[in-house]
């Protein structure tokens, strides 16, 4: 079956930087879009970054944020940087099939990571 287990979660101060992945298995991780989402208790899953032959970022994390892929390994990371409070959550990784057509809507998606907690103290 598909898995999706995402790592490198943690505890950081404000300006630093975390670098999370995700590994896959169980997909033909070629013909997927991948995407970083994140939520906090109470609100909506919200988009991050897709990387869907090129990537695309949401406002509040572009600059800080790179998502990147590797193909033969299967898998897809968050390099983040300039942490901030607002940054606190879990995130989580996601396959879309459609390699080329990645999305920012989370129910667009096909499979989902458990998630991993960044926290980013002030």
């Amino acid at each position: 079956q598909v898995q999706l287990v995402e790592s490198g979660g943690g505890l950081v101060q404000a300006g630093g930087s975390l670098r999370l992945s995700c590994a896959a298995s169980g997909l033909t991780f070629s013909s997927y879009a991948m995407a970083w989402f994140r939520q906090v208790p109470g609100k909506d899953r919200e988009f991050v970054a897709v990387e869907s032959g090129g990537t695309n970022y949401a406002d509040s994390v572009k600059g800080r944020f790179t998502i990147s892929r590797d193909n033969a390994k299967k898998t897809v990371n968050l390099q983040m940087g300039s942490l901030e409070p607002e940054d606190t959550a879990v995130y989580y990784c996601a396959a879309k099939i459609g390699r080329l057509y990645g999305s920012r809507w989370p129910n667009d998606y096909n499979y989902w990571g458990q998630g991993t907690q960044v926290t980013v103290s002030s």
